[in-house]
């Protein structure tokens, strides 16, 4: 778990790792973490590559980054058109490709949404309204779960409660 400050804080054995001195930084099975460890609690080194784009292939760049554009309430890059090979919503890092070959499996890679100012409830019928499409509803009545939507292309995506609900219980 990564505090606030980029700490990796690791339990071991059910202990805080900050309360358990050196024993803290070891792996799992015993193994000592490659990762610089201070009094107990390892501290996360510099990237050494970061992540530009989550680049999402589709049949039609400009229409599937707009549909996004409209789920995360970000706007698609200036320059882009409809009929472009390409579409950016630059402040989600999401960039969207034209590809020949359409989507044939389920996804390896999924975004989990959680909504920021309504509840899981209100973003599941937002979205629907977009264009997305229910495919699993793993919504339990304790208010506990999410609802698996897909995107116009198909492209399977999570929507998890708001941290308002999940405070809440």
């Amino acid at each position: 778990m990564t505090d606030a400050v980029g700490v990796n804080r690791r339990r071991v054995k059910g202990r805080d790792a900050g309360s358990v001195g050196a024993a803290a930084c070891a792996w799992a099975g015993g193994r000592e973490s490659p990762l610089p460890c201070v009094n107990g609690v390892q501290k996360n080194p510099p990237m050494t590559s970061a992540i530009r784009h989550v680049t999402i292939d589709s049949s039609d760049a400009y229409a599937l980054g707009a549909f996004w554009s409209e789920v995360l309430g970000q706007p698609l890059h200036e320059d882009d058109k409809p009929g472009d090979e390409e579409a950016l919503i630059e402040g989600a890092g999401m960039l969207f490709v034209t590809v020949p070959e359409t989507k044939s499996r389920k996804n390896r890679i999924h975004f989990d949404l959680q909504p920021q100012d309504r509840t899981r409830e209100q973003e599941v019928e937002r979205l629907l309204a977009l264009g997305a499409t229910l495919v699993d509803d793993r919504r339990k009545p304790d208010g506990t779960g999410w609802a698996v939507l897909a995107d116009p292309e198909g492209n399977e995506f999570c929507v998890e409660r708001s941290a308002e609900e999940r405070a809440a219980g």
